[in-house]
Protein backbone atom coordinates (compact mmCIF):
# COMPACT_ATOMS: atom_id res chain seq x y z
CA UNK A 1 0.00 0.00 0.00
CA UNK A 2 1.44 3.28 -0.88
CA UNK A 3 1.98 6.26 1.78
CA UNK A 4 -1.31 8.77 2.31
CA UNK A 5 -0.41 12.51 2.24
CA UNK A 6 -0.05 12.97 5.75
CA UNK A 7 2.87 10.77 5.64
CA UNK A 8 5.18 12.47 2.88
CA UNK A 9 8.06 14.53 4.33
CA UNK A 10 8.95 17.73 2.83
CA UNK A 11 12.41 17.25 1.43
CA UNK A 12 12.41 13.10 1.72
CA UNK A 13 13.93 12.06 -1.56
CA UNK A 14 13.26 9.19 -3.11
CA UNK A 15 14.88 7.13 -6.16
CA UNK A 16 13.45 4.77 -8.85
CA UNK A 17 14.58 1.40 -10.24
CA UNK A 18 16.59 1.90 -13.44
CA UNK A 19 15.00 1.68 -16.93
CA UNK A 20 17.03 1.16 -20.45
CA UNK A 21 15.22 3.53 -23.38
CA UNK A 22 15.45 0.22 -26.78
CA UNK A 23 15.05 1.51 -30.23
CA UNK A 24 11.21 -0.10 -29.68
CA UNK A 25 9.93 2.45 -26.89
CA UNK A 26 11.19 5.09 -29.16
CA UNK A 27 9.45 3.25 -32.58
CA UNK A 28 6.26 2.20 -30.41
CA UNK A 29 5.80 6.01 -29.11
CA UNK A 30 6.50 7.27 -32.33
CA UNK A 31 3.25 5.37 -33.70
CA UNK A 32 0.84 5.94 -30.83
CA UNK A 33 1.75 9.66 -30.28
CA UNK A 34 1.77 10.14 -34.28
CA UNK A 35 5.30 12.20 -33.93
CA UNK A 36 7.45 11.07 -36.35
CA UNK A 37 9.97 13.86 -36.70
CA UNK A 38 13.56 12.18 -38.13
CA UNK A 39 15.30 12.70 -34.98
CA UNK A 40 13.35 9.96 -33.47
CA UNK A 41 12.48 7.42 -36.65
CA UNK A 42 15.33 8.39 -38.85
CA UNK A 43 18.84 6.81 -38.27
CA UNK A 44 21.13 8.33 -41.23
CA UNK A 45 19.14 11.59 -40.76
CA UNK A 46 19.56 11.81 -36.77
CA UNK A 47 23.20 10.63 -37.66
CA UNK A 48 23.66 14.00 -39.82
CA UNK A 49 22.31 16.23 -36.88
CA UNK A 50 24.02 18.23 -34.05
CA UNK A 51 23.45 15.20 -31.89
CA UNK A 52 24.81 12.71 -34.61
CA UNK A 53 22.14 9.43 -33.50
CA UNK A 54 18.55 9.21 -32.72
CA UNK A 55 17.01 10.82 -29.87
CA UNK A 56 13.67 9.95 -27.63
CA UNK A 57 10.71 12.11 -27.86
CA UNK A 58 10.53 14.35 -24.77
CA UNK A 59 7.26 13.46 -24.27
CA UNK A 60 8.22 9.99 -23.80
CA UNK A 61 10.76 10.90 -21.70
CA UNK A 62 8.10 12.29 -19.44
CA UNK A 63 5.73 9.01 -19.74
CA UNK A 64 8.54 7.26 -18.84
CA UNK A 65 9.00 9.32 -15.26
CA UNK A 66 4.97 8.47 -14.63
CA UNK A 67 5.84 4.94 -15.24
CA UNK A 68 9.43 4.95 -12.96
CA UNK A 69 7.46 6.96 -10.35
CA UNK A 70 4.23 4.06 -10.08
CA UNK A 71 7.37 1.19 -10.09
CA UNK A 72 8.10 3.25 -6.70
CA UNK A 73 5.11 2.38 -5.22
CA UNK A 74 4.29 5.61 -3.25
CA UNK A 75 0.73 5.89 -4.57
CA UNK A 76 0.04 1.98 -4.61
CA UNK A 77 -3.61 2.38 -3.55
CA UNK A 78 -3.85 5.93 -1.82
CA UNK A 79 -3.48 8.25 -4.96
CA UNK A 80 -6.91 9.71 -6.86
CA UNK A 81 -5.93 11.47 -9.75
CA UNK A 82 -2.78 13.43 -11.20
CA UNK A 83 -3.33 17.10 -11.42
CA UNK A 84 -0.64 18.68 -13.01
CA UNK A 85 2.74 18.89 -14.80
CA UNK A 86 4.67 22.07 -14.06
CA UNK A 87 7.89 23.82 -15.15
CA UNK A 88 8.54 21.12 -16.97
CA UNK A 89 12.15 21.54 -19.01
CA UNK A 90 13.80 18.71 -21.58
CA UNK A 91 17.66 19.49 -20.73
CA UNK A 92 19.61 16.56 -22.26
CA UNK A 93 18.68 14.40 -24.96
CA UNK A 94 17.81 10.84 -23.70
CA UNK A 95 19.24 8.29 -26.58
CA UNK A 96 18.60 4.67 -27.49
CA UNK A 97 20.67 2.29 -24.98
CA UNK A 98 20.32 4.95 -21.85
CA UNK A 99 19.47 3.32 -18.82
CA UNK A 100 17.51 6.44 -16.44
CA UNK A 101 15.94 6.82 -13.44
CA UNK A 102 13.79 8.51 -11.65
CA UNK A 103 14.68 11.06 -8.50
CA UNK A 104 11.92 12.27 -6.46
CA UNK A 105 11.66 15.25 -4.23
CA UNK A 106 8.80 15.90 -2.02
CA UNK A 107 7.58 19.88 -2.08
CA UNK A 108 4.35 19.92 -0.08
CA UNK A 109 2.05 17.60 1.43
CA UNK A 110 -0.93 18.79 2.56
CA UNK A 111 -4.20 17.85 3.71
CA UNK A 112 -7.44 19.67 1.79
CA UNK A 113 -9.22 22.16 4.04
CA UNK A 114 -12.85 21.85 2.56
CA UNK A 115 -12.25 18.01 1.46
CA UNK A 116 -9.83 16.30 4.56
CA UNK A 117 -10.58 12.56 2.98
CA UNK A 118 -7.41 14.09 0.78
CA UNK A 119 -4.45 16.41 -0.36
CA UNK A 120 -2.11 17.03 -2.73
CA UNK A 121 1.11 16.04 -3.08
CA UNK A 122 3.59 18.00 -5.05
CA UNK A 123 7.28 16.21 -6.22
CA UNK A 124 10.43 17.91 -8.43
CA UNK A 125 10.59 15.13 -10.48
CA UNK A 126 14.11 14.32 -12.38
CA UNK A 127 14.99 12.20 -14.82
CA UNK A 128 18.48 11.08 -14.66
CA UNK A 129 20.42 8.94 -17.00
CA UNK A 130 23.16 6.42 -16.19
CA UNK A 131 25.96 9.44 -16.29
CA UNK A 132 23.84 11.31 -13.38
CA UNK A 133 22.84 13.92 -15.65
CA UNK A 134 19.64 15.09 -15.48
CA UNK A 135 17.88 14.82 -18.50
CA UNK A 136 14.31 16.21 -17.35
CA UNK A 137 12.88 18.02 -14.79
CA UNK A 138 9.82 19.61 -13.58
CA UNK A 139 7.09 19.33 -11.04
CA UNK A 140 3.81 16.93 -10.88
CA UNK A 141 0.85 17.43 -8.04
CA UNK A 142 -0.96 14.36 -7.25
CA UNK A 143 -4.21 14.06 -5.51
CA UNK A 144 -3.80 11.52 -2.76
CA UNK A 145 -6.19 9.95 0.12
CA UNK A 146 -5.62 11.43 3.88
CA UNK A 147 -5.54 8.62 6.17
CA UNK A 148 -9.44 9.35 6.72
CA UNK A 149 -10.24 9.19 3.58
CA UNK A 150 -8.50 5.94 2.82
CA UNK A 151 -9.93 4.49 5.88
CA UNK A 152 -13.29 5.04 4.75
CA UNK A 153 -12.69 3.76 1.50
CA UNK A 154 -11.36 0.79 3.34
CA UNK A 155 -14.54 0.13 5.03
CA UNK A 156 -16.52 0.56 1.73
CA UNK A 157 -15.07 -2.08 0.61
CA UNK A 158 -15.08 -4.37 3.45
CA UNK A 159 -18.56 -4.20 3.81
CA UNK A 160 -19.41 -4.48 -0.34
CA UNK A 161 -17.33 -7.29 0.18
CA UNK A 162 -19.26 -8.91 3.02
CA UNK A 163 -22.60 -8.05 1.97
CA UNK A 164 -21.76 -9.96 -1.72
CA UNK A 165 -20.43 -13.00 0.31
CA UNK A 166 -23.86 -12.91 2.37
CA UNK A 167 -25.96 -12.70 -0.79
CA UNK A 168 -24.04 -15.51 -2.48
CA UNK A 169 -24.63 -17.46 0.20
Amino acid sequence: MGKCVEEFVVGEVSSSPGRTVTETDIVQYSWVSGDTNPMHTDAEYSARSPLGRRIAHGTLGMSICTGLSARMGQFDGTAIAALGVDEWRFLAPIFIGDTVYLRTTVLSARISASKPDRGVVTRQMELLNQHGDVTQRGLMRTMVYSKEGLAAVTSDEQHNSATAFATEG
